[in-house]
C-alpha cells in the first residue's frame, strides 16, 4: 500500500480499502505493517506518569468499518495494544478504548480480554476500560452490567466525552467510573472562557465526592495547563506535555516541571501537606498470585497482629486480602473445603487502595475519608512508581493526623483560626526550599484602631472575622493565607491571576466595609475620635493596604529576609489612600527600619 494512501480523503480511503480487504483484516494489518500510538497521562501532583493511552490506527478502525467487521476490528486493537504496551515495558496503567456500540452488541466477545492479558503477561489491574462514545447510551441496563462484568475481572472504567451528546451526568451516576477524561474540544482555550472554568470546577467537585479522577484531555498550549493544574485537576494529557506516538515519552520535560513547580498545602493545616505517606511506611511481606488460600490462612493464624496482605504479582501490587475478609470467607459452610488449594487471588480485593509514598498524608486522609470504612481497617498499599513498597495502616495514619492538628491549633489565630506566624513562616521557607516561584501580599487594614476604639471590640473582631473570610475566598488552592496578628494578614499567592484576586478583593471590601458604621458616620465618609496625642482628628471608612513582593528562585534565602523586604514594600502601600495594592518592582533590598510591623519570626 502506497505511504500516502492514508492522506487520501476518507470516501476514497474507503474505496481503497475494501480493494485491499478481501484477505481478511489480519493480512490488512500485516501488510500495511500498522502500528498503535500511546499518549502518556500525567499525575500533575507527583510529576510521574499516571499510564498511557493506547491509540489503535485509525486505518485499523476504518478498514473494519468498510468492511462490516466493527466488532473483529476492536478486539483486534485491543490485542495490538496490549501487546505493543508489553513488548515496550511501560509502566502504569494502559487506557483500552472500547466503543458503547461494540460492546452493546450481541457479538461481543466475552473473556477475550482477559486472554490477552494473560498472554502478554499483565494484570487487569493494569487496565483502564475507556468507554467512549455511543449512539446507545440510554440503554443503562445494558450499560450496568457491562460495567459490572468489566468490574467484576478487575478492570477500572473511564468514560470520556462527557461534555459532547454523551448524556453527561446520567451516565455517570449509572456507571460511576473511576475516571472521567474531559475533551479536548472542551480543555482547548478553558485559559481564557470563564463559563468553562465554572463547568470544569463543578465537575471536578462532583468528581471528589464520587471518588472518580479527573483527566483533562488535549492540553496544547501553557496557559491552558496552568488553568487546569489551578482547578484542582491532577491528571492531564495532551500534545503540549507528550505527543502520541509508538515510542512515547515516559517524563514531562523539564520547562514544563519547572512551569508547573507548585508547593501545596491546606490553610489549616501547614505540617500535614509537608509529611508524606512514607512516614507511614511499614514493609509487609507480599504473596505471589500462585499462593494457595490455605498458605494464606496458615499465615494469618501464627501472625496475629498482620491484618492485611498485598498480593504482588512481578514487583507490582494486584490487591489485598485482609484478615477479615479471609476468616469470614472460611468461616462459611465447605468453603474451607473447597477453596484451600484455589490461588489466594480468588480471595483477594482487587480494587484496594494504593498511593504513591510522596503523597502527601492530607492526601491520603481525604482519599480514605471518601472511600468505605473497611479500608481504615484493611489498610492501603504503599508503592514507588507502581512498584510495591509496603503497607500502611488506619490506626497510624489517624496518630499521626491527630499530632498535625493538635501542632496546627497551637499556632493558630483564635479569632480567625488561620495560621500564625510560625505555620507561616514554615510554608514560606517550604516554597524557598522546593525553588517555587510565589508572590508575598501584606494586607493591613488602615485606621483600624480608631474604629475600634469608637465601636468597640466587637465590631473590631467583625471586621477582621469578614476581612479573613474575604481573603479565603480570594484565595486559590495553592494560594497559603495566614493572620499574623491584629488587623495584619499574609497571603502567599501561588495563582499566576493573583493580581487579579487583589483586585477583586479590593471590590468586596469596599462594599461591605461601610456596612459596619452608623448611619451618620457612614454619610459623612468616617469617624471623628481623638488619636494617640489627644489630638481630635478625622478618620475615612476602613480600607486596606496591599504591599506585593515576587519572589524567585534564588533571589532570597529564608523566610526573614523575605519579611524584610516586604515590610519595607509595606510602608510604600501605606503611604497612599483607600484601597491601594502596591508591587514592589524595585531590585531585593533590606528594610531600612527597625520597627517591628508585625514582621514574621
Amino acid at each position: 500500500m502506497p505511504s500516502d494512501a492514508y492522506q487520501l480523503p476518507p470516501d476514497e480511503l474507503e474505496i481503497y480499502a475494501k480493494e485491499k480487504l478481501d484477505l481478511g483484516l489480519e493480512v490488512f494489518v500485516r501488510d500495511n505493517q500498522l502500528a498503535p500510538s500511546f499518549q502518556a497521562i500525567f499525575d500533575l501532583k507527583n510529576q510521574c506518569v499516571l499510564g498511557f493511552e493506547g491509540i489503535p490506527p485509525i486505518e485499523l478502525m476504518r478498514a473494519a468499518r468498510v468492511s462490516s467487521a466493527v466488532v473483529e476490528g476492536e478486539y483486534m486493537a485491543r490485542h495490538m495494544v496490549l501487546e505493543t504496551f508489553n513488548q515496550q515495558a511501560l509502566r502504569g496503567k494502559v487506557f483500552l478504548r472500547v466503543s458503547l456500540d461494540v460492546l452493546l452488541q450481541s457479538a461481543s466477545k466475552t473473556g477475550e480480554t482477559l486472554k490477552y492479558l494473560a498472554e502478554f503477561g499483565l494484570s487487569s489491574s493494569d487496565v483502564v476500560i475507556k468507554l467512549s462514545k455511543s449512539e446507545n447510551t440510554e440503554e443503562y441496563q445494558l450499560l450496568r452490567q457491562a460495567t459490572q462484568h468489566y468490574r467484576g475481572m478487575g478492570f477500572q472504567i473511564a468514560v470520556s466525552n462527557l461534555n459532547q451528546g454523551f448524556t453527561g451526568l446520567s451516565l455517570w451516576s449509572e456507571i460511576m467510573p473511576e475516571y472521567v477524561q474531559l475533551e479536548q474540544a472542551f480543555i482547548n482555550g478553558i485559559y481564557q472562557d470563564k463559563v468553562k472554568q465554572h463547568i470544569a470546577r463543578s465537575i471536578y467537585e462532583v468528581a471528589s465526592q464520587s471518588g472518580a479522577k479527573i483527566i483533562a484531555e488535549g492540553i496544547s498550549n501553557h496557559q491552558d495547563l496552568m488553568v487546569i493544574r489551578d482547578l484542582g485537576i491532577d491528571f492531564v494529557q495532551g500534545d503540549y506535555l507528550a505527543a502520541s506516538c509508538y515510542v512515547p515519552s515516559i517524563a514531562l520535560s523539564a520547562e514544563v516541571r519547572q512551569s508547573l513547580l507548585r508547593v501545596e498545602h491546606q490553610h489549616e493545616n501547614v505540617l500535614q501537606s509537608r509529611a508524606t505517606v512514607a512516614k507511614l511506611l511499614q514493609y509487609v511481606a507480599p504473596v505471589s498470585p500462585e499462593t494457595n488460600n490455605a498458605a494464606l490462612f496458615h499465615l494469618f493464624e501464627t501472625n496475629p497482629k498482620l491484618y492485611a496482605v498485598p498480593v504482588v504479582d512481578l514487583g507490582r501490587p494486584i490487591g489485598l486480602i485482609s484478615r477479615h475478609a479471609m476468616i469470614d470467607n472460611y468461616a462459611r459452610p465447605y468453603r474451607r473445603e473447597l477453596f484451600s488449594n484455589k490461588s489466594c487471588t480468588s480471595m483477594m480485593d482487587s480494587a484496594p487502595i494504593v498511593v504513591d509514598h510522596e503523597m502527601s498524608v492530607g492526601d491520603l486522609n481525604q482519599l480514605i475519608l471518601n472511600k468505605d470504612p473497611q479500608y481504615l481497617a484493611s489498610g492501603y498499599i504503599i508503592t514507588d512508581q507502581g512498584f510495591y513498597l509496603g503497607m500502611g495502616n488506619g490506626h497510624d495514619l489517624l496518630r499521626l493526623i491527630s499530632k498535625m492538628q493538635v501542632d496546627a491549633a497551637r499556632y493558630a489565630n483564635p479569632l480567625t483560626l488561620l495560621p500564625g506566624n510560625t505555620p507561616v513562616c514554615e510554608q514560606m521557607d517550604l516554597l524557598i526550599d522546593a525553588g517555587a516561584s510565589f508572590v508575598t501580599c501584606y494586607f493591613d487594614l488602615d485606621h483600624f484602631k480608631p474604629f475600634n476604639d469608637v465601636y468597640g471590640f466587637q465590631k473590631g473582631d467583625e471586621v477582621i472575622q469578614l476581612t479573613a473570610r474575604l481573603l479565603s475566598k480570594a484565595c486559590g488552592i495553592y494560594d497559603f493565607l495566614g493572620h499574623i496578628g491584629g488587623d495584619d494578614f499574609i497571603v502567599l499567592f501561588q495563582s499566576d491571576d493573583w493580581e487579579q484576586r487583589c483586585h477583586d478583593f479590593i471590590g468586596e471590601i469596599a462594599k461591605a466595609f461601610p456596612d459596619f458604621y452608623g448611619d451618620e458616620d457612614r454619610a459623612r465618609g468616617g469617624i471623628e475620635t481623638e488619636d494617640r496625642q489627644g489630638i481630635r482628628r478625622f478618620y475615612p471608612i476602613l480600607t486596606i493596604s496591599i504591599a506585593s513582593l515576587k519572589v524567585t528562585p534564588g533571589v532570597y534565602k529564608s523566610h526573614h529576609e523575605v519579611s524584610e523586604a516586604c515590610s519595607s514594600a509595606k510602608k510604600h502601600a501605606k503611604k497612599f489612600e483607600g484601597n491601594y495594592l502596591f508591587i514592589e518592582r524595585r531590585l531585593p533590598i533590606r528594610a531600612l527600619s527597625s520597627e517591628p510591623d508585625h514582621q514574621l519570626h
